[in-house]
């Protein structure tokens, strides 16, 4: 089974969300930063490898959230909580659009991608502990 891991990642009370530029089927719709597990790579390790490579910064990687989204045939979604290893970091959309930082109360304002949209109960119980 192939497994996408997203990255719920937390500072100051409210969730980083980044908008999709590609493809055009999803350009403009939100998500969680994340992708692709590699082969003999651990989740935990893909979820700091595509904070990397998406954002240009390091997460301290916790506990799964929410339950495990099915997506394509053979494809499950898996989200982590995260924080910035440095908390003054400054994410940069490296791969996407746009990002915003979204407080609870405010996660239905923007067009979440399916899978990322059935996660928002659990995302909500993150930021509100």
């Amino acid at each position: 089974m192939k497994v996408i891991v997203g990255a719920a990642i937390v500072r100051g009370g409210a969730l980083l969300a980044q908008q999709r530029s590609y493809p055009a089927e999803v350009a403009g719709l939100w998500e969680l930063p994340g992708g692709r597990v590699e082969r003999g790579e651990s989740e935990v390790d893909a979820v700091r490898r595509e904070c990397l490579e998406e954002l240009g910064v390091e997460v301290v990687v916790g506990q799964r959230v929410g339950e495990e989204v099915t997506l394509r045939t053979g494809m499950v979604l898996r989200v982590y909580a995260a924080r910035l290893a440095d908390p003054a970091a400054d994410p940069k959309p490296l791969e996407h659009h746009a990002l915003r930082w979204i407080n609870a109360h405010s996660l239905g304002s923007v067009p979440w991608l399916p899978a990322d949209l059935r996660l928002l109960p659990a995302l909500r119980t993150l930021l509100t502990g």
